[in-house]
């Protein structure tokens, strides 16, 4: 059974914190009232549209090189610190990795701890936990604090007192599924993803009613129309229907079923088109010969109806994946012009290293250019068809089994892993924390046995040729899909952004550094060492009339799954071992929350 502490401030005092908030009547009402207060910060991603964006300008870009550590927190847990805090009212909602403590600190009381919730989860579910221990944060909607465990438990937690109010079991760990998703509340709705596509896991987005836990539709990623929630006339892909069991005819007789296309990354919301949007894993195996065909709908943007979740339009970003390019990565909405035309958009900055621009209402593709230069596994990307056009000497299908492919860029993890970028209306530009690294990659027969790792490749990863550093920050236009500029890292750069009307942008790095840049020339302003390395997203708030910046740092994920798995070869962790062995020359495991503020 799951505990719940209740320590030194009681829960009435929790309950006084968060009178202030609007009634609720529907949950998205809520949040959409809520996320217009830049004061909180009551989304994982900040508001719907995954913009990252804070209207709060007390630090700007004369005052920022004077923030100051305001106050710390530590998880205690010594794994991968992805996602970021909530806050709502006077309560910052803070998450850890596995075992996926919660705690909720008072911030009118110094972050005194409010309560804590601690589930029991079996330790079993850690081995078939792909890339590190990481979940990516919990979600608030009518008063509950919501959590997608690494077992599958999706949990509603009362906000006030820490008390379970329902919990429901998404998936089966003992066949490799797991659970490392935030939360997305939509419409008096929880929707979560699920993990697992290097053990085989076939992905899904679910809806859970918010009351109950019941569900209330779910999207496969593949398999019949039934179950992809997919019309075969009225579902299109770039303006086309997708025609009859769509998930299943490219296929290999059952292999869909095993297919992966999970759902991992971050949701999306547009209240007008009343459209969710988020994306899918890579198919599995990682070997491409076991699997022809394009495997869809792995790697695919999905826009579903949020009520029923049916599926308006897709977007297949690269079909019979061979690299493990997952289109897990944010959906970010905007409306922007294009061509002189006000067009409502989607953005996409996908593993395989190309910058998508969509019409988000009917799935037209506007723009696709690299956002990397080092990307060489393809030359262009089509606008009418939406292909790719490949480049075979980067084929690790046309190498063949058991032949080493040498010198892909980007490597499996992508020119941008989940890492979340961020979007300015203000400078119109869209700042991206990104990977610059390239591999040789060697395809080899596997089994599928439920439970035991699907992969099928043996991977190595090096920055590319005549670089040194492992990443970039940088300011892309998605109208015109260039880079405005460009700041380069040691390392990857593998925390989530934050744009601010302040003109100015923070993000961390794996050396444990945040960073104030200034939004218009990518000009450094500030720098602090945390106490561990930087995967965690940043985000700000106000208390008190005073601004404040957050951010976790815990090295780990999987640029830092060596360090926080204890794995020394070269080729381990998917190979990202050997290319990042020189983090522990930089900063070492640790959990902890850092606020930072402007000095009184």
């Amino acid at each position: 059974m799951p505990r719940q502490l209740c320590v030194s401030v009681s829960a009435c005092a929790l309950a006084v914190a968060l009178t202030s908030q609007p009634a609720v009547v529907f949950a998205n009402d809520d949040l959409m009232k809520l996320a217009k207060d830049p004061n909180q910060w009551v989304m994982p991603a900040g508001d719907y549209a995954n913009t990252r964006y804070s209207a709060l300008e007390q630090i700007n870009k004369t005052n920022v090189k004077n923030l100051q550590v305001a106050w710390t927190f530590s998880t205690g847990v010594l794994r991968g610190h992805e996602g970021g805090p909530l806050v709502i009212g006077d309560m910052m909602y803070v998450h850890a990795p596995f075992p996926n403590t919660v705690f909720a600190l008072d911030l009118k009381n110094g972050g005194q701890i409010v309560w804590k919730y601690e589930p029991k989860q079996d330790p079993n579910v850690i081995p078939v936990m792909c890339c590190d221990t990481v979940n990516r944060g919990v979600a608030y909607g009518e008063g509950k604090i919501f959590l997608h465990q690494a077992d599958t438990t999706l949990v509603a937690l009362d906000a006030k007192t820490g008390k379970v109010e329902w919990s429901v079991k998404d998936g089966d760990p003992s066949a490799g599924e797991t659970g490392t998703s935030a939360p997305l509340v939509v419409k008096g709705k929880v929707l979560i993803g699920n993990s697992g596509g290097e053990f085989g896991v076939r992905g899904k987005v679910t809806a859970y009613d918010i009351k109950t836990g019941k569900p209330a539709w779910v999207g496969w990623s593949m398999g019949p129309d039934s179950d992809t929630l997919m019309d075969p006339q009225k579902t299109t892909a770039l303006g086309k229907p997708v025609g009859k069991d769509s998930g299943t005819a490219t296929w290999q007789g059952d292999q869909w079923k095993i297919g992966g296309g999970t759902t991992w990354g971050w949701i999306s919301y547009d209240p007008e088109l009343n459209l969710v949007y988020y994306g899918t894993g890579n198919p599995s195996t990682w070997n491409p010969v076991q699997r022809p065909g394009d495997n869809k709908w792995s790697m695919t943007i999905f826009a579903r109806d949020a009520d029923t979740g049916m599926a308006k339009w897709v977007y297949q970003m690269t079909p019979h994946d061979e690299w493990d390019y997952d289109g897990v990565n944010e959906m970010i909405l905007a409306n922007q012009k294009i061509g002189g035309q006000d067009r409502k958009l989607l953005v996409h900055f996908d593993r395989n290293g190309f910058g998508y621009t969509l019409d988000r209402a009917t799935g037209e593709l506007l723009v696709a250019e690299k956002f990397d230069p080092a990307v060489n596994w393809a030359t262009k990307v089509d606008l009418k068809t939406g292909l790719p056009e490949r480049v075979k000497k980067y084929s690790t299908e046309a190498s063949g089994q058991d032949v080493n492919t040498k010198g892909i860029c980007p490597a499996a993890l992508g020119s941008k892993d989940q890492q979340p970028a961020a979007f300015s209306p203000k400078t119109g530009l869209f700042y991206v924390p990104t990977n610059h690294v390239c591999m040789d990659y060697e395809p080899f027969k596997v089994a599928y046995t439920a439970g035991q790792p699907y992969v099928g490749a043996t991977l190595s990863m090096f920055p590319p040729e005549g670089k040194t550093n492992l990443g970039n920050f940088i300011a892309w236009d998605a109208t015109t899909g260039k880079i405005k500029w460009s700041i380069p890292e040691p390392f990857s750069v593998w925390s989530g952004a934050l744009a601010t009307a302040g003109g100015v942008v923070f993000y961390g790095t794996l050396e444990g550094y945040l960073k104030a840049v200034d939004a218009d020339t990518g000009k450094e302003l500030y720098r602090f060492k945390t106490p561990s390395g930087i995967i965690g997203n940043v985000n700000t708030f106000t208390h008190g009339g005073k601004q404040y910046v957050a951010v976790l740092s815990g090295i780990g994920g999987w640029a830092g799954i060596g360090m926080a798995a204890g794995l020394t070869g070269e080729t381990e962790g998917l190979g990202a071992v050997g290319a990042y062995k020189a983090l522990s020359q930089y900063t070492q495991l640790g959990g902890a929350l850092t606020v930072f503020a402007l000095p009184n």
